[in-house]
């Protein structure tokens, strides 16, 4: 088997959608900074790739021109922002911010960073810079809002409103191709392992129904998972979810109640200081940062099948 259908499709007369390139930050119409006249989407709907002019405002262009780039580092507290002077294509670009750094900088909190700005303050008069932003008609059979895009052309040779369907190759590194979606192919599927209860409880509460319906409140172990729990929280009709994390005050530490270590963390970093009677709830909308809740708070929540 060499490549196989993932479930992403491209229907006709689908308006192209707005994405941020890092997986996870959600773009809001209502919080742009366009410049003024853009987006213009000129040359018949072909600027679907996003730059920045030294003041930061936003502006749309074709994802094919070559040009420098800023990447973001999630791990290195020292230097976030790094500026490419190298130009790439927009895919191009993208590529290697996921490989050198994290990605692409993505969402208005980085583009308002005080860091970011001294950054952009090296960038000349006149220079255009790719950032994260991009747009496409392509949708996900689970109507999930994942922005994670790995095909292995170039964006602008990607047709859009195309009727066509998406494939993974198996050539080591997984990149995506587009095929027309009546070939039959093998394909992968996926089980979900979590699932949204949209119910208020307190988190003993949740806890419970959870032990006693499903398997148990969800476990997040590693970035992966935490985009996968988060595409879930996003149609809860809380303002947060329960999950199944919970601070003994007795031993003083958070412990998961699957027993699985606390490694991976995402906490708000304007948290609430630790103390008795406290569980670990996910904000259902921005940056899906975990919060220092008191369990008796009623919360839609998430529990695991296995």
């Amino acid at each position: 088997m060499r490549e196989a259908w993932i479930g992403l499709h491209d229907p006709k007369d689908v308006i192209r959608t707005w994405y941020w390139s890092l997986p996870g930050e959600e773009f809001n119409e209502s919080e742009t900074d366009w410049k003024e006249g853009e987006p213009s989407d000129r040359g018949s709907g072909t600027e679907s790739c996003g730059f920045l002019y030294k003041s930061l405002k936003w502006a749309d262009t074709g994802c094919q021109h070559d040009r420098h780039f800023i990447c973001y580092n999630a791990t290195n507290t020292t230097q976030k922002y790094h500026l490419i002077k190298e130009q790439k294509t927009w895919q191009k670009a993208q590529s290697y911010c996921r490989e050198k750094h994290t990605d692409l900088v993505s969402g208005l909190k980085q583009l308002q960073d005080g860091e970011l700005k001294k950054v952009m303050e090296s960038v000349g008069n006149y220079t255009y810079i790719h950032f994260g932003l991009f747009r496409d008609s392509w949708r996900w059979s689970d109507g999930s809002s994942f922005s994670f895009r790995h095909w292995n052309n170039e964006l602008n040779n990607i047709q859009y409103n195309s009727d066509l369907c998406a494939m993974t190759v198996f050539d080591g590194e997984g990149r995506w191709k587009n095929d027309s979606c009546g070939i039959k192919k093998p394909f992968i599927c996926y089980d979900d392992k979590v699932i949204l209860i949209k119910e208020s409880k307190t988190w003993e509460e949740a806890l419970y129904y959870c032990r006693d319906h499903h398997h148990d409140l969800v476990t997040i172990t590693n970035l992966d998972e935490q985009r996968w729990v988060q595409e879930k929280a996003k149609k809860a009709s809380t303002d947060y979810v329960w999950m199944g994390l919970r601070y003994t005050c007795t031993l003083d530490f958070w412990f998961w109640v699957s027993d699985e270590v606390v490694s991976y963390q995402n906490w708000a970093s304007d948290g609430l200081m630790d103390d008795c009677d406290m569980s670990g709830a996910m904000e259902t909308g921005g940056q899906h940062q975990w919060r220092k809740t008191n369990d008796l708070m009623m919360f839609n929540f998430i529990c695991s099948n296995n």
